[in-house]
């Protein structure tokens, strides 16, 4: 090779090499640039959600503190890693990590004063605290409102509280649990068991009829809901009164009970109540032994994530009367 010719040839290399250099460290600045951007708008993006009274509601970032009288919606939002400052007044024992959180009441005796207290960003709230709504939000607390008549309204409020939260991959992992539980438990069963729910205390009972959480997943579990034609009750229209002519007629296999309070204290009255009735125990539920108590932390309330287990605890139940 021309000796003349090497200094050429590396000054050229020299070049090439400084040019990728530079191609390369621009390649590495408009990475960096547009992951900054990306960040800046994940934090500038407002947040929007809608309800289950159909409120749009935004956002500027996820909210800092929240506050609900569902001990459901509590529970989802113990999954998903929420700061909760306020949580229902409890009636029997309370989980450990829920101790220090302050009780605000519930839906039906709010305790107004310990709201304005703790003050949270976000108020939880059912459909029937609309009547609530503008003296929340004179306070600067943002009511969203949820239902759980079904397992796909639990779903959606995992959703609608991973978009609030920011973390709807947490929120998708969560609905995908419950799906793949509840694919698994579905019932095929083509004899359905002929099924009385009763929701109640001592002295007040009332039918759950299909458009209700129970109702639902006695659907789901294979059971047939004897109450599905009887009239709704205009204040609760998830539930009917009880006709004892009528579930005489429909004659259930099995009658299962739902209650927030003691459930052998309600079986009890419960019982006592069909005594006073002598056409009651010519059922084949009562002949058979067939009155249940469902537990209450997973059908006298909404069970949160723990849906697929109320699920599964009835269909257990139903199959005790095959």
């Amino acid at each position: 090779m021309n000796r003349a010719f090497i200094p050429i040839l590396s000054l050229f290399l020299l070049f090439a090499l400084s040019a990728c250099g530079q191609e390369h460290n621009s390649s590495s600045a408009k990475e960096e640039a547009q992951q900054t951007s990306e960040k800046s708008d994940a934090q500038t993006k407002q947040i929007e959600i809608t309800d289950a009274s159909g409120n749009t509601l935004t956002f500027d970032q996820a909210p800092t503190s929240i506050a609900t009288f569902d001990s459901g919606v509590l529970n989802i939002l113990q999954e998903l890693d929420a700061n909760i400052i306020g949580r229902p007044t409890a009636s029997g024992p309370v989980d450990e990590e829920l101790k220090d959180i302050t009780e605000i009441g519930n839906p039906h005796q709010p305790n107004f004063e310990l709201i304005a207290k703790v003050n949270p960003e976000v108020l939880v709230v059912p459909l029937s605290f609309k009547q609530y709504e503008d003296n929340l939000i004179e306070q600067g607390i943002k009511p969203v409102y949820t239902k759980a008549n079904s397992v796909e309204d639990i779903q959606e409020t995992i959703h609608t509280f991973g978009v609030l939260l920011n973390k709807e991959k947490e929120a998708d992992k969560i609905n995908q649990t419950i799906t793949d539980k509840i694919n698994k438990t579905k019932s095929n069963d083509t004899h359905a068991t002929k099924t009385l729910l009763v929701y109640g205390a001592p002295g007040t009972y009332l039918a759950a009829l299909p458009n209700s959480l129970s109702g639902d997943l006695l659907e789901i579990a294979g059971g047939e809901n004897i109450a599905a034609d009887f009239p709704k009750e205009e204040k609760y229209p998830q539930y009917a009164s009880i006709s004892p002519e009528k579930i005489v007629e429909k004659n259930p296999q099995q009658i299962m009970l739902i209650t927030h309070g003691d459930p052998e204290a309600v079986k009890k009255a419960f019982q006592e109540e069909m005594n006073k009735n002598a056409t009651w125990k010519n059922l084949d539920a009562v002949r058979n032994g067939q009155v249940i108590v469902l537990p209450s932390h997973l059908f006298g309330s909404n069970p949160g994530v723990k849906v697929a287990e109320a699920l599964q605890t009835m269909q257990e139940s139903l199959a005790e009367a095959k």
